[in-house]
This record gives structure tokens, sequence and C-alpha cells, in this order.
């Protein structure tokens, strides 16, 4: 059975491919993840993954994203800062974190 992940497709405005991801990547899954990145980056060149909405990330999502290190930019959240800084990813692509969620403001509780 395959983990849920959703993926979507679409254009910056500067021309690059977009593509974002949503859920957990792992080997049940990591080819479709392959598949989506192929065609954009044959139809688009340069592209923008962002994993954002991304939960979880295991070593087949990691070759996935060797495979496209060359030409991707990836948008990560700060959960997967540690596997992605021990894989070395950093150095062949460009990663950039996304900011922390801002937690609601805390109420005072009467």
């Amino acid at each position: 059975m395959s983990t849920p992940l959703t993926l979507t497709t679409a254009r910056r405005p500067d021309g690059r491919a977009l593509v974002t991801a949503a859920g957990e990547i792992d080997m049940s899954n990591s080819g479709d993840l392959a598949a989506v990145l192929d065609t954009a980056h044959e139809e688009r060149g340069e592209l923008v993954l962002d994993l954002t909405a991304v939960e979880y990330l295991d070593s087949a999502g990691l070759s996935v994203l060797f495979a496209h290190a060359e030409h991707l930019e990836l948008i990560a959240p700060q959960l997967l800062e540690p596997v992605l800084t021990l894989s070395g990813l950093p150095e062949l692509a460009t990663v950039h974190l996304a900011p922390p969620e801002t937690a609601p403001p805390e109420t005072d509780r009467i």
C-alpha cells in the first residue's frame, strides 16, 4: 500500500516548474515523485520543489532528490533540515529552509 503523497505542478512567474509535495515520501511512492520531477524537468528545465508540507522523507525519497540535484531548488520545512544536511544534498542543490510556522498566541486561562 502506498503512503499518501499529493504532488501538484505549476509554473512560477520566472518560467521554472514548481512541484509541490504534501504528505510523506518513502519507497512506496518515491517513483511517483521521480516521474513528476522527470516530466517537469523535461518540459521546463530548472525546477523548484516545495516540500514544506512533507512530514517524512526516507532514503528512497532522498535518492530521487539526488538524481535531480543539478537542476533542483528545494524549499524544505525545518523538520527535514537534519536529514537533508546529513545526506549532503545542500552541497549539490540549492536548499531554502522555510521559516517555522508561527504558533498561535497563548491565551490566559481564568
